[in-house]
């Protein structure tokens, strides 16, 4: 492969296309999960601040703080990822291009792992929060 740049070309093999294709997709998984650390640093401030004890009876709080941290150990093993995948440049064949392939798939299934657990996290905060508001609203 003569390239890492993220453009496409006509002429660029089946493979160079696919690691290119790969490369924007870690970008994009970079990106989003440094908005989802972003999101996560006010789900819990507004867990420590602005909630009553009762709304963080199944440690809610805790949950959101390991998530936290998981996320960054994710982030972190990406970034590695990234700087790693310099030595595409490198494979003069085809099983050390397919080694980046799997190691790939195996970090996308990592990321939509670690994605799916923390949307219910967050679906489950957002639920209790409306219950929380509800029941305020009842009593006002």
């Amino acid at each position: 492969m003569k390239n890492l740049e993220p453009e496409i070309y006509q002429y660029d093999t089946e493979i160079e296309v696919t690691h290119k294709l790969n490369t924007i997709e870690l970008d994009y998984w970079i990106g989003h999960l440094k908005y989802v650390k972003k999101e996560m640093i006010n789900l819990i401030g507004i867990c420590n601040k602005d909630l009553d004890k009762d709304f963080d009876d199944e440690g809610l709080l805790q949950k959101l703080q390991k998530k936290y941290i998981e996320s960054e150990t994710l982030l972190n093993a990406l970034l590695k990822y990234k700087d790693s995948r310099e030595s595409i440049l490198e494979c003069e064949d085809a099983q050390c291009d397919m080694d980046f392939v799997v190691e790939h798939e195996n970090y996308r299934r990592s990321y939509l792992y670690h994605l799916d657990k923390y949307r219910r996290l967050k679906y489950n905060f957002f639920q209790k929060a409306k219950d929380r508001f509800t029941l305020l609203n009842k009593i006002a």
